[in-house]
């Protein structure tokens, strides 16, 4: 009988994933591997490429232990779903058994099919407005309801949490935790400014982590971008899926800015209150980041993937950073030139 071990599983959550357990794991939902995996790039979660006896590959991922509860999984698994439904390139778990989330002991998992393709080049203006037309496309849909069970991207969760779990746990050196958190608080006010001057913008629900990472571009005929990896899909103001596709200097990202809303708003309206936000985004993000670290160090897999954080050097460039993102909040907001 399958029953939890006696480790903590905040701290060790996929302790008893090991080969053996993962293709044991498949081989109890009916599916027949036939030995051969490969670990993908994911610490959040456990992703592995799977051969199977018959057909092509499969993609697998190992959710973590105490991060989302069933429901919020589910939910995030029928809002792919409602995408795949009106023919957006996203990817969505497979339903088998008649469910997409499926557990053995302590592991829960969801089985996706392999989506070949190679990171997207956004140095064309042809493609950040394709991507932009499909972005719009995925808020269209986004807009339509809101989530009951996923988190909100806003200061609390993305800012002050990160902020107040640093401190407790005392992860920065005695010498610049006050300099650190000094800096950090300027920035939040920072942040609350911006919003403030956004003013009220309507929340919906997002992929939530729309970076050049979580999509794949194809060629051909039904090529162009696929989405995946909708785990940090929660509501939010509609600009946080379109900021990560801008870089460089202000003037390359309001030329960026204005290719991507091009396409965007062939399928759904922006509100141009929302520019007010892009470098608090920004700004949340780097403080959830090193909050994010903090909170996963006890994972082995973690130690030896940042053996950068939380030495001198990582806080005093954190100190440096947040201190240029309070200036650049200051400033007016990017426009779309």
């Amino acid at each position: 009988m399958n029953t939890l071990p006696d480790v903590d599983l905040t701290l060790t959550p996929f302790a008893s994933l090991t080969p053996d357990s993962l293709l044991g794991a498949l081989e109890g939902i009916g599916l027949r591997p036939d030995g051969r995996l490969l670990a993908l790039n994911s610490y959040e979660n456990r992703v592995y490429q799977v051969f199977m006896e018959e057909g092509a590959p499969l993609v697998v991922k190992f959710y973590r232990f105490g991060r989302w509860s069933d429901a919020a999984i589910l939910e995030e698994h029928a809002f792919v779903d409602e995408l795949l439904a009106r023919e957006l390139p996203v990817v969505a778990p497979l339903l088998i058994n008649g469910q997409t989330l499926h557990k053995n002991a302590e592991l829960r998992f969801a089985v996706f099919p392999r989506q070949s393709g190679r990171a997207p080049e956004f140095d064309s203006a042809r493609i950040l407005e394709w991507m932009g037309r499909f972005i719009g496309r995925i808020h269209a849909v986004g807009a339509l309801k809101s989530f009951a069970e996923r988190a909100v991207l806003d200061v609390q969760s993305f800012g002050e949490a990160p902020r107040d779990f640093l401190r407790a746990n005392d992860f920065l050196p005695h010498e610049l935790a006050d300099v650190y958190f000094g800096v950090v608080e300027q920035a939040l006010d920072g942040v609350r400014r911006c919003f403030e001057r956004a003013g009220p913008v309507q929340a919906l629900r997002l992929h939530g982590d729309c970076h050049i990472g979580n999509v794949l571009w194809t060629e051909g005929d039904g090529g162009g971008p696929h989405f995946v990896d909708f785990d940090d899909a929660r509501m939010g103001p509609a600009v946080q899926d379109l900021w990560m596709l801008l870089s460089g200097e202000r003037a390359d990202q309001s030329r960026q800015l204005a290719d991507v809303l091009a396409g965007y708003e062939d399928f759904f309206d922006f509100d141009s209150r929302e520019l007010h936000l892009v470098e608090a985004l920004r700004t949340l993000r780097l403080i959830h980041y090193a909050g994010w670290l903090a909170r996963r160090w006890n994972d082995p897999a973690f130690v030896v993937a940042f053996p950068w954080f939380n030495t001198q050097r990582y806080w005093q460039d954190r100190i440096l950073e947040m201190r240029e993102q309070i200036s650049l909040m200051d400033e007016p907001p990017l426009w779309s030139a």
